[in-house]
């Protein structure tokens, strides 16, 4: 790169480095890390490639395992904040029911028939308002509920992002403990984990 500027490593950039200089070094050398007689890849080349491969969509999986916790962390701010409107609706309710019950005993108490009927009105107009802000409180809270499924589900997902980004890097490992070894066995191993690592994925992407 140029001398003007700043280069930052990612979490698989020394796996990917590692890996092109596995293949570099094993086209001079006669260890079975060479094209194979029938023109296929050699072992080296396709681990190189496979972790490449690996590396991109563990990046992307890392990417969407962010995504999904800040949209929870959200959530759940939304969800709070309307249990607080609820709860204020709830402190609004029992204002009124304290006023109607003033109003109830002032009824009960007054000795002219017009002072009866006046305090019984606004006994009434209480009751309907006691019954609005009731009906408010309840939807704030159906609304703060629905906002904490989302939010959980977001932090489920989040959580099987997070699995699969892990067991990627686990493949990656093993491809670089792979290429220095030669062994094909740890080859199959490095392909098995990262197949395990797109399974969890795709259950991420699905919400299971």
């Amino acid at each position: 790169m140029s001398g003007h500027g700043f280069h930052v490593h990612g979490p698989h950039d020394h796996e990917l480095e590692h890996a092109a200089s596995g293949a570099g070094h094993g086209d001079g050398h006669g260890d079975g890390t060479a094209a194979s007689p029938s023109g296929g890849m050699s072992m080296t080349s396709k681990i190189a490639v496979c972790t490449a491969v690996i590396a991109t969509v563990g990046a992307i999986f890392s990417y969407m395992g962010g995504a999904t916790q800040a949209n929870a962390g959200l959530y759940k701010n939304n969800a709070a904040i309307k249990k607080t409107e609820a709860s204020n609706q709830w402190n609004y309710f029992q204002s009124k029911s304290t006023k109607q019950a003033l109003a109830e005993f002032a009824r009960d108490t007054a000795t002219d028939d017009g002072r009866k009927q006046d305090w019984q009105l606004k006994v009434a107009r209480y009751e309907q308002e006691k019954t609005d802000i009731q009906a408010a409180a309840k939807k704030l809270e159906a609304e703060a509920s629905q906002w904490d499924a989302q939010s959980e589900e977001q932090m489920h997902q989040h959580h099987r992002w997070a699995q699969a980004t892990t067991v990627l890097q686990v493949s990656i490992a093993l491809a670089a403990i792979a290429l220095l070894t030669k062994k094909k066995w740890l080859e199959r191993a490095m392909f098995g984990v990262a197949a395990g690592g797109l399974v969890v994925g795709a259950l991420a992407a699905f919400h299971i």
